[in-house]
């Protein structure tokens, strides 16, 4: 197996053009009924939703699996859950016919740094047939010049419904992680590799002779297929099951700490067919754990791209949302059902006995409609691509920083005061001087030297703010009365200064593996899964959001508006829901920061302080 992203040269991992990114694509059946189907994952996507900080969507008013055979589609509602967050869903029957079958599909769109996340989520039963399950996820960009990383994550979404869903494809079972497998299983993993409806790749995992199965397990194995959920199944062979998986595949063998991915339609027989289904080494598993499962994930990735979908999927017709006019004209013509005996409408003067004089209007409506629309993402369009060129002048003088570093000119202070547009001085881009009351990472001097009980950590905030020069891919935006004010609080001890600088530390590692599009995730993925040789940051401290509660609060929203660059928001002000705990108890210190790691390529920290006001909060 090969790398999907060949060797680059010098300075090409800094930030830059890059094309989209690769989908995210799982198809399995489920046992489940459609309509528990359906509201199985409404009810994940709404857990989901909230753990986001976004608003729960209601009750869909009626699913396909409600309506009568034969019932018309309805028109898609588009619900709108928080800034910038929409929710589209519709349901009906197939194409083909009342019989064809049914379907439900949700799809939701939420901000991403200089684009638009997409999560697809379908439901579709034939006639006499099983029930698909489909789960997409795609970020689409603003513009070419957006930095993306070299495939979408598996979403959350993927992992907690697989188990629920009791999800299959064809003879096999679909879990999240790999199951091992014993000798007396070894006929039926072979059963299935042959069988002709299995559609996704199988991986099977080998254990090294001289080292026991549960350590290669949990330390090799499952980091290693962490971006396999509904891509594929995965195996581990025990010591008892691999000898007799080897006779019986001589042509396919795996052993020795290696991992073999057989794609569909495998012939034992075949010598040529064994070059077909590639071999992960255990020495290059080892080399490099992180990039090892991104090539692991590269063919899955690739077939569930490419596989054409099963007939109930390809039945689903287009979503198309009309605009607001006609879906509330939609909703009163639901809300008003037609009588069963009432007189049909006479026809006015321009329905000259075709019949179809209110349908020409709805058709014309319609047509001006779509093409105001058209208008508007034209002219969005044009504000996104002047947002990216923006963005390419910040990235010019990010690199011009960098190689004054590299030939070891004063970085600390020159960082935020040189550079056209992308450096901030305190609270504002550079240009104009610091406001009074702001901080920037350069000129704030250390007041004392850190302790020598914890060599390299600070031991208050003073010391913490004059440090975050260490720190070249993170910026402060903050006020640092509210992190000083943090000083005459805590009681000797406390150590929120350290974990502050722990955290910080953890940011700016992940930051650096972000721009380079190795993440693997956000940064609290990166905290429960921290590369060897980085700086472990608690994942239970690492918040990726506020709740709903606190999100449609208009007071509490705006408290966590913290400052950024113009280049990052036009109106100067983002939301920060992410935060660090680091600190415990009432007054409960946090820091709050904003990634944007795919777009400008930092991460922007706008407040470290007390807990900002929630429900708990006086």
């Amino acid at each position: 197996m090969t790398s999907d992203r060949s060797p680059s040269p010098a300075g090409a991992d800094l930030p830059g053009l890059r094309g989209p990114a690769t989908p995210y694509r799982m198809t399995v059946t489920t046992a489940l009924p459609h309509a528990e189907a359906v509201a199985l994952a409404d009810e994940q996507l709404a857990s989901w939703l909230k753990q986001e900080g976004c608003e729960e969507p209601p009750p869909a008013p009626r699913t396909a699996a409600a309506q009568p055979p034969g019932t018309l589609t309805t028109a898609p509602e588009r619900l709108r859950l928080g800034d910038r967050v929409l929710l589209d869903r519709d349901h009906g029957p197939l194409r083909g016919g009342p019989g064809a079958g049914r379907y439900d599909r949700r799809r939701l769109r939420t901000p991403a740094p200089h684009g638009t996340r997409q999560l697809t989520l379908t439901v579709a039963t034939g006639a006499g047939g099983p029930t698909w399950f489909r789960l997409e996820s795609e970020t689409h960009n603003t513009g070419s010049g957006v930095r993306t990383p070299c495939r979408v994550p598996v979403p959350e979404l993927a992992r907690t419904l697989l188990p629920l869903l009791d999800a299959a494809d064809g003879p096999a079972a679909v879990h999240p992680a790999p199951r091992v497998i014993t000798a007396g299983e070894v006929d039926d993993l072979i059963d299935e590799l042959c069988d002709p409806a299995r559609r996704l790749p199988t991986v099977v995992a080998s254990v090294p002779v001289n080292l026991p199965l549960d350590h290669w397990v949990e330390d090799v194995v499952r980091p290693l297929c962490r971006q396999l959920p509904g891509l594929a199944t995965a195996y581990v062979l025990d010591p008892g099951a691999r000898s007799g998986f080897n006779v019986a595949l001589e042509y396919h063998t795996v052993y020795g700490g290696a991992v073999r991915t057989y794609l569909p339609e495998v012939d034992p027989a075949s010598r040529q067919d064994g070059a077909r289904h590639p071999v992960l080494a255990r020495g290059r598993i080892e080399q490099d754990p992180r990039r090892a499962a991104g090539l692991l994930a590269r063919e899955p990735r690739r077939l569930a791209a490419d596989q054409p979908l099963p007939p109930p999927l390809a039945a689903v017709p287009v979503l198309r949302v009309p605009p607001p006019q006609l879906r509330r004209a939609a909703g009163r013509a639901t809300a008003e059902p037609a009588r069963p005996n009432a007189e049909p409408t006479p026809r006015t003067g321009g329905d000259t006995g075709t019949g179809t004089g209110t349908e020409t209007g709805t058709i014309a409506a319609t047509a001006a409609e779509l093409a105001a629309l058209a208008r508007e993402e034209q002219q969005d369009r044009a504000e996104q691509q002047a947002r990216v060129d923006e963005l390419e002048r910040v990235r010019h003088a990010l690199r011009l920083e960098r190689r004054d570093r590299g030939q070891g000119r004063d970085g600390h202070e020159g960082r935020l005061r040189t550079g056209p547009h992308g450096a901030l001085t305190g609270r504002h881009c550079s240009g104009p001087p610091a406001a009074p009351g702001t901080i920037a990472a350069g000129p704030v001097r250390r007041s004392a030297a850190p302790s020598a009980g914890c060599p390299g950590k600070p031991e208050t905030f003073t010391e913490l703010l004059a440090m975050l020069g260490d720190f070249p891919l993170l910026t402060f935006t903050g006020d640092q009365k509210s992190a000083l004010a943090l000083d005459g609080l805590q009681c000797a001890g406390a150590g929120w200064a350290r974990l502050a600088w722990d955290g910080l530390t953890a940011l700016q590692e992940y930051a650096e593996a972000a721009v380079r599009g190795s993440a693997g995730g956000d940064f609290k993925q990166w905290c429960e899964h921290t590369p060897d040789g980085c700086h472990r940051f608690p994942p239970r401290k690492a918040v990726r959001g506020e709740s709903r509660t606190v999100f449609s609060h208009t007071k509490w929203k705006r408290e966590r508006m913290l400052p950024v660059p113009e280049c990052v928001d036009a109106s100067r002000r983002a939301f920060m829901g992410a935060h660090l705990r680091i600190g415990g108890g009432r007054t409960a210190p946090r820091l709050h920061y904003l990634d944007d790691c795919s777009g400008s390529g930092r991460i922007y920290v706008g407040y470290i302080g007390l807990h900002l006001t929630n429900t708990r909060t006086n």
